[in-house]
């Protein structure tokens, strides 16, 4: 029997880059695996690739700012699989800029994914992770969450405050329900990412930092993942930091 069998994992932000990857490193374990995104598209192509190899999986296209969509991810899981045991909030964008150029609309777009779709996809999930006694949600924050840089005080601020919500839904919720909670801070992961970077002021610096050095693969985060959520009920990984072995900040 598989590490995870029996299993069910939502993850959000699934049709590419760590998403992708962790859904197939938690379906390789047993679990049976939710992908949820914008990209209908790239749902079922990786649902098919996940069901090719032996997995389960489902999509459904969700939108982390529509609060609907959200609960009807939440719904279709449990409707599919009978559950949800596993949490991971990994949806999110990276769009850097510097303040003085003052891109508002840009700045409430990454706090409404990057922050606001954590609480929804937590707040509709829990319940059910409250009924059932227990439960494990993994939240992506960054090394952004620890370390502010010119450039990224917008992203910075979303990074440190669903590190913040993660240290309080573990203090509120790992003693008293057995709900564990982990928080992942990568570094500089080859992803999709750096190309939502619109402002030309700092596309230079981002290029810089991901040719100059050798970048996480996707797949790394996601066996991080997977170690947490695979430990003993005991076992409560609440933090793990990930960085390029040549990244310096």
């Amino acid at each position: 029997m598989s590490e995870l069998t029996g299993k069910t994992a939502v993850i959000t932000g699934a049709s590419s880059g760590i998403g992708a990857a962790t859904a197939r490193a938690l379906a390789n374990a047993g679990a049976n695996v939710v992908l949820a995104a914008r990209r209908d598209d790239r749902l079922r192509e990786l649902e098919a690739q996940i069901v090719r190899a032996g997995g389960n999986a489902a999509s459904v296209a969700t939108d982390v700012t529509d609060d609907a969509a959200v609960q009807a991810l939440v719904a279709a899981a449990r409707e599919r699989f009978g559950g949800i045991d596993i949490l991971v909030c990994n949806a999110g964008i990276m769009p850097l800029s510097m303040v003085a150029n003052v891109r508002l609309e840009e700045w409430q777009r990454a706090v409404d994914v990057n922050v606001n779709g954590v609480f929804r996809s937590v707040a509709h999930t829990l319940p059910h992770m409250l009924s059932s006694g227990g439960g494990h949600i993994v939240v992506l924050s960054s090394v952004a969450g620890r370390k502010v840089f010119p450039g990224g005080a917008v992203y910075c601020a979303t990074k440190y405050a669903v590190r913040a919500f993660a240290e309080g839904l573990r203090a509120e919720l790992s003693p008293a329900h057995g709900i564990r909670v982990t928080v992942i801070e990568p570094g500089a992961v080859a992803t999709e990412l750096p190309a939502g970077v619109a402002d030309e002021d700092v596309q230079q610096s981002v290029r810089q930092l991901y040719e100059e050095q050798t970048v996480l693969e996707a797949e790394d985060i996601a066996a991080a993942i997977r170690y947490a959520v695979t430990q003993p009920a005991h076992v409560s990984v609440n933090e793990v930091l990930i960085r390029p072995t040549e990244q310096p900040l």
